[in-house]
């Protein structure tokens, strides 16, 4: 017997290998492969081998039976098909690192928890009633757009929802996109369900979150929360997929395999005959796009619960604070105002900067030198808390300099704010508040969220700074005010998405404003206040923005009007990685069809990261089928010339430009 081997290695073909003991598709065997043993995944078993190659034997087998369930395997094939991934790795992804057999022969079962505690739960209202009821009346595989002004009951329409599905006898899978939210959310479904919930994201020690796969594996957690890893979580009898903030640019990976966990939620709920529920206060351009198509149920919740109202927005134009002050500020006076009430009210605060650190970059004015990364062409941030420039994308670090290398100058000006500086103005100007941060600085582990939120969430913290980490899914009702700050930053990036993510990051955390009792206000600083994506922002209508940045998409012929795939060519050397992007631009116009535009080869905007020079090429398609056609072809050229792929990186679908 002879078995066709996904190795666990950038390479999109198997291989064949002779069995010497019986195995079943799915297992984990370990092959020798170029002078060396690593581990695969048998896809296949055959009688006969192919002829005209030497055919090596299995040197271990290491799953008595799959770890990989059936439906998962088939999603891992989908996965490996549709985003050009390479089978072994996508199915080393569906399993926890570490795990093996003795885990799963060792592992003592626990007790099942209550079926459901509703102690606490608040009613619903007419408009949660209505949606829970239409997920609940789904049969078979239904995908629905839950689209849900923020503060309207969304988590709770899940928690019920999860609930029925459980009483059926079916298992639930909840995604959230950052492990920031998980901690509460999880609270929220552990006391929904106790003893039934378990979590899986990367932030885990390696030990629970083997653990908590096994509990899963073995039917004692019926209730799954998680980051977008959690998409292959072994669950029998599935019944519910939940993709919350299904909107969010991490739910895709932008490591190899380079899935989407949104697209890919919906695709396992396909296989299983499960219902997918993407959910959002502010839908992506796609799914938007996919229920006008009648792909996709739509339905809204369009009020707050308790119709509590959407807060009052206003934009305050930092050209006059310029002109009023003579300088640059960091805080307007309508923002340092409305906090200073907050203060005096006893409310909370909080300040929305996307960017860490205390300084964007270090400019000498005298000869214009900025400091730059040496492996990187960006610019370092300095962080005062550790005295250091740092790259955000290498993580190099050195002290920042007394005067100009380039020109002896002692004139060095620390140009824009991060979360830090905000951080420091605040306890100057605010000198009785208690002050919180967040952004990946701060935030080094699970309990640094825990901790943070939790204590914000008691009252212990009067004003939160943070970077989007705090946009999106946390639930605090002392807070009635939140300030942009930077607003029109994300605007200059060189992506047509910026406006999008523009608009629901503002959305998402004028959001967190008025949930309690006391209404909620935003303030939002911009140099460019008129821009469209701030005017809309104050109406809390994304039908509006759709219908604005839709006729830019089509013009421009971008998603979701055009299927995308993004080329990355990598290369240590200049003038190889240029001369390499030539020849796949020439490659693709060689084999392209009317239905296909293709943009570059072009340095990418970034083009220079840990010391590799990247040069991009974009594909645009009317057709999907047509891309993937082209992408297969060019996938099986790269092969034939011994391009390897980590040289050459396809991206279906991209979510960054950069």
């Amino acid at each position: 017997m002879y078995a066709d081997v996904a190795v666990c290695l950038p390479l999109s073909r198997t291989f064949v290998y002779r069995l010497n003991e019986p195995v079943h598709a799915g297992c984990r065997v370990l092959v020798p492969f170029r002078r060396r043993e690593v581990e695969g995944f048998v896809v296949g078993l055959r009688k006969d081998p192919p002829s005209g190659i030497a055919i090596h034997d299995v040197q271990k087998v290491l799953d008595s039976e799959p770890l990989i369930r059936p439906d998962v395997f088939e999603l891992c094939q989908w996965i490996s098909d549709y985003y050009l991934a390479p089978p072994g790795e996508v199915l080393k992804s569906a399993l926890p690192p570490g795990i093996s057999a003795k885990h799963v022969e060792k592992h003592v079962a626990g007790i099942a928890g209550t079926v459901c505690d509703r102690t606490n739960a608040p009613s619903l209202t007419a408009d949660q009633a209505r949606v829970l009821n239409l997920i609940e009346q789904s049969n078979g595989f239904h995908a629905i757009l839950l689209h849900g002004v923020t503060g309207s009951g969304k988590t709770e329409v899940y928690l019920r929802a999860v609930e029925s599905f459980l009483a059926r006898g079916k298992t639930a899978l909840v995604l959230v996109p950052e492990i920031g939210l998980t901690p509460q959310l999880t609270e929220r479904f552990a006391e929904r369900f106790p003893g039934r919930t378990a979590v899986l994201h990367s932030s885990l020690t390696k030990r629970r979150r083997i653990d908590d796969w096994l509990r899963i594996y073995h039917g004692e957690a019926p209730v799954v929360i998680g980051t977008r890893s959690a998409v292959f979580a072994p669950l029998r009898n599935l019944g519910l997929i939940v993709v919350d903030e299904e909107h969010e640019t991490s739910y895709k990976q932008e490591e190899m395999p380079r899935y989407h966990a949104r697209d890919t939620a919906v695709m396992r709920a396909k296989f299983g005959g499960a219902v997918a529920v993407l959910g959002s206060a502010t839908p992506s351009m796609e799914s938007f796009r996919n229920a006008e198509g009648k792909k996709y149920t739509y339905t809204a919740i369009s009020n707050r619960v308790e119709d509590r109202p959407l807060p009052d927005v206003e934009i305050v134009n930092m050209r006059e604070e310029y002109s009023a002050a003579g300088k640059q500020v960091v805080f307007s006076r309508r923002l340092i105002e409305a906090v200073a009430l907050r203060l005096e009210r006893g409310e909370q605060t909080m300040l929305l900067l996307n960017r860490r650190g205390y300084a964007a970059f270090l400019l000498c004015r005298h000869c214009g030198f900025t400091f730059q990364c040496t492996s990187c062409s960006v610019a370092m941030t300095f962080h005062r808390s550790i005295d250091k420039l740092v790259c955000h994308y290498c993580g190099e670090a050195k002290r920042p300099p007394s005067r100009c290398p380039d020109c002896n100058s002692e004139y060095i000006y620390y140009v824009g704010e991060g979360t830090e500086r905000l951080e420091a103005e605040l306890r100057q100007i605010f000198q009785e508040a208690r002050i919180g941060r967040i952004d990946r600085d701060t935030m080094r582990h699970i309990r640094d969220y825990e901790r943070v939120l939790g204590g914000f969430r008691k009252g212990e913290i009067d004003i939160l700074v943070g970077t989007q980490m705090i946009a999106k899914g946390h639930d605090f009702p002392r807070v009635t005010l939140v300030g942009v700050i930077g607003a029109d930053g994300p605007l200059s990036l060189p992506d047509f998405r910026a406006a999008e993510r523009t608009f629901q990051l503002l959305t998402q955390v004028a959001g967190r404003s008025g949930r309690g009792d006391s209404p909620g206000e935003v303030v939002i600083q911009a140099y460019v206040p008129d821009h469209y994506t701030f005017q809309l922002a104050c109406t809390h209508r994304f039908e509006d923005f759709y219908a604005h940045e839709s006729r830019y998409r089509k013009a421009m012929f971008y998603p979701p009007f055009a299927s995308l795939a993004g080329i990355t060519v990598l290369d240590r050397d200049p003038a190889r990685a240029a001369t390499l992007a030539r020849d796949v631009g020439k490659f693709l116009d060689s084999v392209k069809t009317p239905a296909v535009r293709i943009l570059g080869p072009a340095p990418a905007p970034v083009e220079r990261i840990k010391s590799v020079h990247r040069h991009q090429l974009l594909i645009k398609s009317s057709s999907r089928t047509v891309l993937h056609r082209m992408l297969k072809q060019l996938q099986q050229h790269l092969e034939d010339n011994k391009v390897g792929a980590t040289r050459v990186i396809v991206d279906v679908d991209p979510v960054s430009l950069m």
